[in-house]
């Protein structure tokens, strides 16, 4: 048996029934399973299927067997999980689940890789069965051939039953990149695996998040751990040098032991953005070109799938740019001051220091990264990117179908800029039915994009008769949870830039009256502009009917170049639909409305109070703060002060004029942030 073979049996788990966790008759075998870091087996979800369903929610139900002795576990996180009476007709994808196993504290633990791509890997299975009448451990070898949707299509010896869950060994790089998930009765060497990064599916989980950060952590300090340990048993590190043997490349096992169990012990990032904002910056210094992820790859949440998102061919680019990536998240986790951090902070920087020592050409820029103030090379950190939800008009019967797109600052820098998808139903959703089922993909592409505390702009690129939809008020997650406060819970306009565009004109190239205004409105000052001219002050709705729209095209056009037309009632429909048309034929960029103001008979407060609130702003982009501040303060009805009344359901369109359709550069709010309650 080879060292790697060694290491992965060790690592390898049988599943059971718990009180029958020795029969040797093998009624009660499951499946198998390996330990992944110090009490924590990973395996598939249909293997635990097979105690019941009681398994789920079941403290000790599950059966553990290992090279060390036996115990039970309890099942912590496990998708998907069956809803009472449902049968699966095959388990759907990512079919993975994660047990707790108290008494497992001295175990081996196997390497899981820190890659994403895996097309094209020599690998061996591994795993427990009972094919023969006896159970024994069965390898077998193969290679991942390509992709079956989410799903790795696997070529070579038939995988054998009860090897589900087991290790999938990628034996050129010696670590393992997936779990045995089925072989295909109807091809004798065909078979299917979950890769690792399908784990991601296990954080949308509640309490998966913050669990599974945990388990990657303990991980990477057990491989760190064993790797400082002198003695004759073989590391992981010891059987991955040994299969590169003269292919040894620069940044090598043992130096990505040691940096990722210093990564492990330090605070983990508060967003994927800021991950994959330091990838941005390191690649764009190194000459790797920028990171660009597919629509369908999870986004990393860990500092050590940063490591992973650099590595290249050029090997000396790629430790270039580890080593600089690492010393950036010193610099930005230095910048928390968390006092937790302040030994693992010394660690990391003493490796990232050593590592750097032949690399002439960055030396000087690591050491200003370390021993700068805490910003590290971004010295005004802003936003990944924002995010623009593009709904469109109804396309089945009364569906709209939407996207979520992340829209890449054009100021960003070298290769900065572009429009990239990131999720959409072209099906789509009923006009009720859009809040709860954009939920999920706007909170993850939130999580792409928030760096640092600065927070992403959100605009709602829709159609006219969407523009009273409260998009403000969205609130993406339960304000409490059993983990504490989520900031996702607050709603949106409270928390952060929330704008209208108007869909229509992401069809048509700019008027030269909508560029005009839009640069006067940059340059300021503002002046507010009624939308509807001859609205009673008691209120609009009791009042009669307002002016044409071709008086209104004609007044509004004559405005002041940065004039915002204001009005306190709706335009999704009626006459204040009639008026925003021809504030928008008229070139207007920037629009201030009520969207749920109905039966009200303050018109003349809000005209009034909404005149100095532009004035006072000034600018466009001065805007959103003191519009995030009013949505805020109005965000509780039952206790609205007196002077920040006529704000409630404010509604905002911002919309820049873009020379390329449909390709209009972000909304974004001025650096800096105003402070968040978070």
């Amino acid at each position: 048996m080879s060292p790697l073979d060694a290491l992965v049996r060790s690592a390898a788990v049988r599943i059971a029934a718990p009180a029958e966790g020795y029969d040797e008759a093998g009624d009660a075998f499951w499946g198998t399973g390996f330990f992944i870091a110090p009490t924590w087996v990973l395996t598939c979800a249909h293997v635990l299927a097979e105690g019941g369903g009681e398994v789920w929610g079941t403290t000790d139900a599950v059966g553990v067997t290992w090279a060390g002795g036996r115990t039970t576990g309890t099942v912590r996180l496990a998708h998907p999980v069956p809803r009472p009476g449902e049968v699966f007709r095959g388990w759907p994808a990512p079919d993975l689940a994660l047990v707790h196993v108290p008494e497992a504290v001295d175990v081996a633990c196997v390497w899981l890789s820190d890659r994403s791509s895996f097309e094209g890997s020599r690998i061996s299975l591994h795993g427990w069965s009972l094919t023969t009448g006896t159970r024994a451990y069965r390898p077998a070898v193969g290679q991942v051939s390509g992709l079956d949707g989410p799903l790795l299509l696997l070529r070579g010896e038939r995988p054998v039953a009860g090897t589900s869950g087991g290790p999938l060994v990628d034996r050129v790089r010696g670590e393992v990149i997936g779990v045995c998930k089925a072989r295909d009765e109807g091809d004798p060497t065909a078979g299917l695996a979950v890769p690792v990064t399908a784990l991601h599916a296990l954080r949308e989980l509640p309490g998966g998040d913050a669990l599974l950060t945990q388990v990657l952590a303990a991980h990477d300090a057990h491989h760190l751990a064993r790797q400082r340990t002198l003695g004759s048993d073989s590391s992981w590190t010891d059987a991955q040098l040994e299969l590169l043997g003269d292919r040894l490349r620069r940044f090598d096992p043992a130096l990505r032991a040691h940096l990722l169990g210093r990564l492990a012990a330090l605070t983990p990032p508060a967003t994927s953005g800021e991950v994959a904002s330091l990838v941005d910056g390191v690649r764009r210094r190194t000459l790797q070109g920028r990171y660009r992820p597919s629509v369908d790859e999870p986004a990393p949440r860990t500092w050590r799938e940063g490591v992973g998102l650099l590595y290249g061919r050029d090997e000396a680019r790629e430790l270039m740019g580890v080593v600089l990536y690492a010393a950036e998240v010193a610099s930005l986790v230095r910048a928390r001051g968390h006092e937790d951090d302040t030994g693992p902070l010394r660690e990391l920087g003493a490796w990232v220091r050593t590592a750097a020592e032949p690399l002439i050409d960055i030396r000087q820029e690591v050491q200003e990264i370390l021993d700068g103030d805490g910003s590290g090379t971004v010295k005004r950190p802003r936003p990944r990117a924002a995010v623009r939800v593009v709904i469109h008009p109804c396309g089945y019967g009364d569906r709209y179908p939407w996207e979520v797109k992340l829209v890449f600052d054009p100021l960003g820098g070298e290769d900065a800029g572009g429009v990239r998808g990131f999720d959409g139903d072209d099906t789509g959703h009923r006009r009720g039915e859009l809040r709860t089922a954009l939920r999920a993909p706007l909170a993850a592409a939130l999580n792409q994009c928030d760096v640092g505390g600065q927070l992403a702009a959100v605009e709602f690129v829709v159609p006219r008769d969407l523009f009273d939809t409260p998009f403000d008020t969205w609130e993406l997650a339960p304000r409490r949870t059993p983990e504490g406060t989520n900031p996702h819970g607050l709603p949106l306009g409270q928390r952060r830039v929330v704008a209208v565009r108007d869909l229509l004109r992401t069809t048509v190239a700019p008027t030269q009256e909508w560029q005009r205004r839009w640069t006067a409105a940059q340059d300021g000052p503002l002046a507010a502009v009624p939308l509807r001219a001859g609205v009673p002050g008691d209120g609009h709705d009791a009042g009669p009917r307002g002016e044409s729209w071709l008086a209104a095209y004609d007044r509004l056009s004559n405005a002041d170049p940065a004039s915002v037309p204001i009005f306190c009632g709706g335009v999704g429909h009626g006459d204040g639909a009639q008026a925003l048309d021809a504030a928008l034929a008229a070139g207007h960029p920037v629009v201030i409305w009520r969207s749920q103001a109905t039966g009200h008979s303050d018109c003349a407060d809000f005209h009034r109070q909404a005149e100095e609130f532009v004035a006072e702003v000034r600018t466009a982009e001065r805007l959103h703060g003191p519009l995030r501040s009013l949505r805020i303060r109005t965000g509780d009805p039952d206790r609205l002060e007196p002077e920040t009344a006529w704000g409630r359901s404010i509604a905002l369109l911002f919309d820049p004029p873009d020379p390329h359709a449909g390709g209009a550069g972000p909304v974004h709010e001025p650096y800096p942030t105003p402070e968040v309650p978070w």
